[in-house]
């Protein structure tokens, strides 16, 4: 026969699980993108934009979209989407659609380290093709 909890420690455990994930959600690193009208992904500060995180690391993805010469019916101006370099497979919750404007997703890195591309999946101009950047998991 399983005991029940009093009260107060069921107040104490609720408390101590919202501040324990709201901390983990405050540590989440910040990754600031631009997907740029000229069909380019930029990051502040590098030449060539890279982006380079650990395995499961929690992140706040902050992309602004710049709108190039055409876009989406839905109105998605650029896309985001994560791919196995090694065979350009997709991963599983990384095909983001960006609006005009900051677009903001929380994400986990991939759990297996290795090297990935970002890829846009909406066609934003005829340079379309040549939005892509590395994205490297380590251990």
């Amino acid at each position: 026969m399983a005991k029940r909890l009093p009260q107060t420690q069921i107040v104490v455990l609720t408390i101590c699980i919202t501040l324990t994930s709201g901390l983990a959600h405050a540590q989440a690193r910040v990754i600031e993108v631009l997907a740029d009208k000229d069909s380019r992904y930029k990051i502040a500060g590098l030449h060539t934009p890279e982006i380079t995180v650990k395995v499961g690391e929690p992140l706040l993805l902050r992309l602004t979209a710049r709108r190039g010469k055409s876009w989406n019916r839905d109105g998605s101006i650029h896309g985001f989407s994560l791919l196995r370099a090694k065979d350009r497979s997709r991963v599983d919750g990384w095909d983001l659609l960006l609006k005009p404007g900051l677009n903001e997703f929380p994400m986990n890195a991939p759990l297996e380290p290795g090297d990935y591309v970002v890829v846009c999946t909406v066609i934003c101009s005829e340079d379309h093709e040549g939005m892509n950047m590395k994205f490297t998991v380590i251990p």
